[in-house]
Order: structure tokens, then C-alpha cells, then sequence
């Protein structure tokens, strides 16, 4: 696949996936929404169809939308002795980053009405970026390490795992070692778990691009009473799961049973 629509298809599904994400939690916590008040297990299905959505709508790039998917799948790839393309990471990273601001940016214009009659500049923000339930950053660096860890082992497994849709199961996916097509769907179901279960301390941002482009769409859109665009947390949610997912990707492959270099 040629770098263009490798980059158009990563543009595209990480817009997806943020405005859907995005769009639950304006949903549940803008003033007068018909979703208002729904509460955290809708954010955390919402965001979790919103994967499967966006990963579907880029398949043919492979479906990363993340960047510490991105950074942790070329670490596997290095520890396993494969080749790597700088060029097409960096094409890849710029591309979730740039569709992440377009997603968040058709989330204000689909709530405008509501980010007006929104008093709270609080409830603004966490529309597009996450923020800690406790502030301590350097703690809320190790609770998105280890969030993103899970997230990344997990698509490493299903990605290489033997046996889970084997031929003795009757599979007819195009690889009969892995997941195959209901990899997405899997990797939806692990984005739950992981809000569900990780998600309380700093809302679980795992992807340096879903926090970082809305968070800049935040800043220059011209949203009612605003607030703070909070810059001094938003290192957090990128070094946290670029840490993470680069972990993941190094002892990926010696940790999970059945997956060989």
C-alpha cells in the first residue's frame, strides 16, 4: 500500500474514532443533551464502538489511530529482527494526529448549541482532552503506562496469537493464526475493560493523539466560555502511553505464549 492512502486511511479512521469518542462524552456531560448524565459506562461503550468504528473505516492501513499502537508495534517488530519504515511511522503518527483535531473540531460543530448553554468550562474540556480524577502527574504517568501496556500487549496477542480462531475451529479468516477480521471487535471489547476497569485515576486517554489534537482543537476553536485549554497536564496523556506502548512492544513478544519472532 502506497504512503498516500496509508495516510488518508489513518486520517480518516482516527477522525472517526474521535468524533464518536469524543461524542459520547459531549453527549453525557454537556447541559441538555438527551444524553446528559448517562454516566461512565456509556462513555466507556461509546469509546469502545468508537474503536471498532474507527478501525474498520481504516482497515486498509491496518487500523492503528494511535500512536503508541504505532510506536509499540514497531518495537515488536525491532525486537523480532523485522524491518521497520521511519517514514511511514512518522506519515502514520502525523495523520492520527491531524484526523483527531478534524474529529474533534465536527464534535463542536454537531454540540454547538450545547457548548453555548454549557456553563461549566470544566465539562468543555473533558469533551475533548482527559483530566485526573487526583492530580499527581507523575502518578497519573504511571496509571497511563500501564493502561496503554494492556492495550498494546492485547493487539500484539491478536495480532500473532496461534489457536484463538484456529483451523480446528473452522475459521475462514484470512490468517487462521490470529483474530483475523474480528480483530477489531476485539480490540473495541479491550478499550472497555480498560475504561472500565483503569480508566477512574486520569480517564484513560492510551493514545497521545486522541488527547493532544483535541486538546488543540480545544485551544483555537471559538467555544463559549472556555477556560484553560490545561497544558500543564497534557504531557501526561502523551509520554504516559508512548511509554506504555513501547513496553508493550518490547517484551511483547517474550511474555505472551505462542508468539514467536
Amino acid at each position: 500500500m502506497d504512503l498516500g492512502s496509508i495516510f488518508l486511511a489513518e486520517l480518516v479512521g482516527t477522525a472517526v474514532l474521535v468524533l464518536l469518542g469524543c461524542g459520547v462524552v459531549a453527549n453525557v456531560v454537556l447541559k441538555g443533551t438527551k444524553g446528559n448524565g448517562g454516566g461512565w459506562l456509556l462513555i466507556n461503550f461509546g469509546w469502545g464502538f468508537a474503536v471498532f468504528i474507527g478501525v474498520l473505516s481504516s482497515a486498509a492501513s491496518g487500523g492503528q489511530l494511535n500512536p503508541a499502537v504505532t510506536l509499540g508495534l514497531a518495537a515488536n517488530s525491532l525486537v523480532n529482527g523485522d524491518p521497520i519504515d521511519g517514514g511511514e511511522i512518522g506519515l502514520r503518527i502525523l495523520a492520527q494526529l491531524i484526523g483527531a483535531i478534524l474529529g474533534a473540531v465536527i464534535v463542536w460543530l454537531a454540540y454547538k448549541l450545547h457548548f453555548d448553554d454549557e456553563p461549566d468550562p470544566a465539562s468543555k474540556l473533558a469533551v475533548f482532552a482527559t483530566g485526573p480524577a487526583k492530580r499527581s502527574l507523575g502518578w497519573n504517568t504511571v496509571t497511563e503506562i500501564i493502561a496503554t501496556f494492556v492495550l498494546v500487549l492485547a493487539v500484539i496477542a491478536f495480532t500473532n496469537f496461534p489457536g484463538i480462531l484456529g483451523s480446528d475451529l473452522g475459521s475462514t479468516a484470512p490468517d487462521s493464526t490470529s483474530l483475523g477480521n474480528l480483530a477489531p471487535l476485539a480490540v473495541a471489547i479491550v478499550v472497555v475493560s480498560i475504561g472500565a476497569s483503569l480508566g477512574g485515576p486520569t480517564g484513560y486517554a492510551i493514545n497521545p493523539a486522541r488527547d493532544l489534537g483535541p486538546r488543540l482543537a480545544h485551544a483555537f476553536l471559538p467555544i463559549k466560555g472556555k477556560g484553560g485549554s490545561d497544558w500543564s497536564y497534557s504531557w501526561v496523556p502523551i509520554v504516559g502511553p508512548i511509554i506504555g506502548g513501547i513496553l508493550a512492544g518490547l517484551v511483547g513478544t517474550a511474555i505472551l505464549p505462542g508468539v514467536t519472532a
